[in-house]
């Protein structure tokens, strides 16, 4: 069995579950197995797992509508309900001839209020993903604004009010270079690590209003080996560069997720800079967790690349010498098997 309790803030408690409880109630009956209680900011889910996950996440989307458009009608809980994905949340953004104009692809609006979009295919559906499962594994290349997206819908969730905190961590993994020769204390070591995070956030958010975020924990940058013992709830958890964690360190990651935790975890399989003694566990995550309820696998591609246009034909090439190189050498292992198996004969 499994008790989820959410806390819910920042809207209205009688336009969310109805006069009377009555769009409560039509949530109760949409889950009769799951027991539904609420009290203040809490609403309590108590059944079994796959079922209490469900109902958390159909009361999530229906906050969701309620903070966008501050009403919550009774034809919208029932669209939610029934799994009609036709209703869309509107974000407002600024057309070029002034005035206004709905992008469904909008994430969250940035510094300057610059509208930060899920542009590739890819994007939209990562954020879909996030939207539906606890946990995402976006795996892809460089480039492909994995990251950049995951913090973006890690942002959003915070200035909606559905977390507390947004937590981002890395594994300070040695990309060639050694952590002790890097001058300074082990915040100076260690900061050159997690500065794609930074630079990810100061896209989003003032520099005032990082720093406030930053000093009073509510967003936390810190490597991954800070996550051991901790249990992280009512927070918007992203793992990034995945592929340099051993199986050890994703279970222990996995682990200390809370019931009410989100979490997105990022990797590309094509640049893993542990010891060659050393298999990456994003391998092992991959196999055995994607096809659980509440975690999702999305692949990206060369095609989701929004960097400089070179990149794509670098990853490109790069992949296509990869798929030479395995050719090349399954053809020298057949051939090695087959002058064994001709000597074994003779």
């Amino acid at each position: 069995m499994s008790e989820i309790i959410l806390t819910i803030t920042g809207v209205d408690h009688v336009e969310l579950y109805g006069e009377q409880n009555s769009k409560l109630n039509l949530i109760k009956k949409a889950f009769p197995d799951v027991k539904i209680t609420s009290r203040g900011d809490s609403l309590k889910l108590f059944g079994e797992k796959k079922d209490t996950q469900k109902a958390k996440s159909k009361v999530e989307q229906l906050v969701k509508i309620l903070r966008k458009e501050e009403k919550l009608t009774i034809e919208n809980v029932k669209s939610v309900l029934n799994g009609n994905l036709a209703y869309e949340l509107s974000e407002e953004a600024e057309s070029p001839g002034g005035g206004s104009k709905t992008n469904a692809n909008v994430i969250v609006h940035g510094r300057n209020k610059r509208p930060i979009k899920a542009r590739t295919r890819n994007q939209k559906k990562m954020v879909t993903l996030s939207e539906s499962n606890d946990i995402v594994f976006a795996i892809g290349p460089a480039g492909t604004g994995k990251t950049y997206t995951a913090v973006a819908l890690a942002v959003r969730a915070l200035k909606a009010k559905m977390v507390r905190k947004i937590i981002l961590t890395r594994p300070a993994v040695e990309a060639g270079e050694s952590l002790g020769f890097l001058p300074g204390d082990l915040k100076d070591k260690i900061d050159p690590y997690l500065r794609p995070l930074y630079d990810s956030l100061d896209d989003m958010l003032t520099a005032d209003k990082l720093d406030h975020f930053i000093q009073n924990r509510i967003i936390e940058v810190a490597p991954l080996a800070f996550m051991r013992g901790r249990t992280l709830d009512n927070a918007f958890i992203i793992l990034d560069e995945a592929q340099n964690c051993t199986s050890t360190q994703i279970k222990m990651f996995l682990t200390r997720l809370g019931p009410s935790a989100k979490c997105i975890i990022t990797g590309d399989l094509s640049q893993i800079d542990l010891p060659r003694h050393q298999k990456s566990g994003l391998y092992k995550a991959l196999d055995i967790l994607s096809d659980l309820e509440g975690i999702a696998r999305l692949n990206l591609t060369a095609e989701d690349v929004v960097r400089h246009k070179l990149v794509k034909s670098i990853i490109t090439r790069y992949d296509q010498d990869a798929k030479a190189w395995k050719e090349k050498q399954d053809r020298e292992r057949e051939d090695s098997e087959q002058r064994r198996d001709n000597t074994d004969n003779n």
